[in-house]
């Protein structure tokens, strides 16, 4: 099976191309034939498109004859992350989606970066926390590689890390508050993605829908707006 997975849930726009050998559950086996991890500066509106189309190209030298009408799954992170960010990459999933004729699953971002950093949890669980800017986190709580608690919004302060190790890129911005993270690993790569759309059974996929968690800061007038006469 031949996934095209991609994040725009943080600064790193992260695109990768990834065959995944048939098995069951963690048993699927992944080659990853191309990515990208967007470290320009630039937006995910401006970065995603040429990033995939990047992959793709490359994934071909690598696979004979793959082309993109060859994609069978489209696997896309729906956060928690900003508004904008999210809403390119989800756009683009299902527009490529429908264009190819391929299932497109959503994948939470935070279980992709818990998944990236596995080899943290020692046995004391796992805290991921990253940047949802307006000096807040968006977390979770992990055991054992499951998720416990979150996806949650809020201060670096009423994160509970409680011994656990905590990793990406909101404890590389509060080491103070949440510990320095133990994992160089900071936001969540594309075949991580890849793997936990694959791996997940049917009736737990997640459609491309957006983890705000929060509501955007432009939103629609509810109503008119009384002027009085001068």
């Amino acid at each position: 099976m031949i996934v095209l997975a991609f994040d725009t849930s943080s600064p790193t726009t992260t695109v990768a191309v990834v065959d995944s050998s048939a098995g069951a559950g963690p048993e699927v086996r992944q080659r990853v034939l191309a990515g990208v991890d967007g470290d320009d500066g630039r937006r995910a509106a401006d970065s995603l498109a040429p990033a995939i189309a990047q992959v793709l190209e490359s994934a071909a030298g690598q696979s004979a004859g793959l082309a993109v009408d060859r994609v069978d799954l489209i696997a896309v992170g729906v956060g928690p992350g900003p508004f904008t960010g999210l809403r390119v990459g989800l756009m683009t999933a299902r527009v490529l989606g429908h264009t190819l004729g391929v299932p497109v699953v959503g994948v939470v971002s935070l279980d992709a970066l818990a998944l990236a950093t596995a080899a943290s949890d020692v046995g004391s669980g796992l805290v991921v926390a990253t940047d949802a800017r307006r000096r807040e986190v968006y977390w979770a709580h992990y055991a054992a590689g499951v998720r416990v608690a979150g996806p949650s919004v809020g201060s670096p302060a009423t994160v509970e890390v409680g011994g656990r190790a905590v990793v990406g890129r909101g404890a590389s911005i509060y080491p103070t508050v949440l510990g320095e993270p133990v994992s160089d690993v900071l936001d969540p790569p594309a075949w991580a993605i890849a793997h936990l759309a694959v791996t997940a059974a049917v009736g737990d996929r997640l459609p491309p829908d957006p983890l705000y968690l929060r509501r955007p800061d432009a939103v629609e007038p509810t109503g008119r707006k009384r002027v009085s006469a001068p």
